[in-house]
């Protein structure tokens, strides 16, 4: 596979994602809504193509151009207050614009080989315990995991005109300049780091250059299908996190989170924070793909040294 359309090209994962597709050879097409935006970060490297096209016939036959497609647009959730213009907001941006990128796959002359939709672990539902969550494990019943489900549904649609549909399932991303780090490391390098509430929510990580490593692995497997757990082996809870994350910063994290004040903070998004899911990679395990960072500790150093 030469060709790669990627969605979600300027964010946190896609970055990196976009970069590493690039140097590795492949031709690239970023969607986004500011072109120049994607022309002035990839250096003219990759096109770039409006989201507004993607309605269009023409932007179906740009489609058939290209031998895969990865998706990975979306409003973020965790950490927010869920009103009720954000939970719209969210599963538009994950659902609304699956749909619309599915009925372009339909009406494209000729089909990608592939279509990978991100997703996340959030499928599964808030889960406090540590029971290990594999790929054929059922959704849960809370918002994300609703929208994750519906997300799911809408990319597997793709199977129906002949694409292979993989739904990648992602942690909690651990990279510099980006995601969850971006927002503790500040806290933390001045003391103010600590555990939330008790600290046995499971947490289901995985480095960023791993999960970019997966997409492509993925993109390239052809007996990878369906729901994939891109985490690391071995998860940890949020009081082994918090520290791992105060020892590679070589501070102090003294302080502990209580849930009522996160309960005040966020309302019901404070479940995210609270309860946790710990997700295992079974399909990827099984089909031999080597984590360059399967320790957390390893992970964050990484993250540090780049940061």
């Amino acid at each position: 596979m030469k060709r790669v359309l990627v969605t979600g090209g300027t964010g946190f994962i896609g970055r990196r994602l976009v970069s590493r597709l690039l140097s590795d050879g492949y031709s690239v097409t970023v969607i986004g809504r500011d072109a120049a935006k994607i022309r002035a970060i990839f250096g003219g490297n990759a096109q770039a193509v409006p989201w507004d096209s993607l309605q269009s016939g023409q932007f179906a036959h740009e489609l058939g151009e290209h031998d895969a497609v990865i998706h990975l647009s979306g409003e973020p959730a965790a950490g927010r207050r869920l009103t009720d213009a954000l939970r719209r907001k969210i599963r538009d941006s994950r659902v609304k614009t699956t749909r619309r990128l599915v009925d372009a796959l339909g009406q494209a002359p000729r089909k990608p080989m592939v279509f990978i939709c991100a997703s996340a672990v959030g499928f599964y539902g808030v889960m406090p315990g540590a029971e290990p969550l594999e790929e054929s494990a059922p959704v849960g019943n809370d918002f994300l995991a609703e929208v994750c489900h519906e997300w799911e549904s809408a990319a597997c649609k793709a199977d129906l005109f002949g694409v292979r549909v993989v739904l990648a399932r992602l942690g909690i991303v651990l990279g510099a300049k980006g995601g969850m780090l971006s927002r503790l490391m500040p806290l933390f390098q001045l003391g103010l780091g600590g555990q939330i509430s008790g600290g046995t929510q499971p947490m289901s990580w995985v480095a960023l250059d791993d999960a970019v490593s997966a997409l492509i692995f993925c993109m390239n497997d052809e007996a990878i299908k369906g729901p994939v757990n891109v985490v690391s082996p071995n998860p940890v809870n949020n009081k082994g996190f918090t520290r791992e994350l105060a020892d590679s910063l070589q501070r102090m994290a003294p302080f502990r989170v209580p849930a009522l004040a996160l309960r005040l903070a966020f309302g019901d998004g404070a479940d995210f924070l609270l309860g946790g899911q710990r997700a295992v990679p079974n399909v990827l395990l099984r089909e031999g793909f080597e984590f360059r960072y399967p320790d957390l500790r390893l992970a964050l150093a990484a993250a540090i040294a780049q940061s």
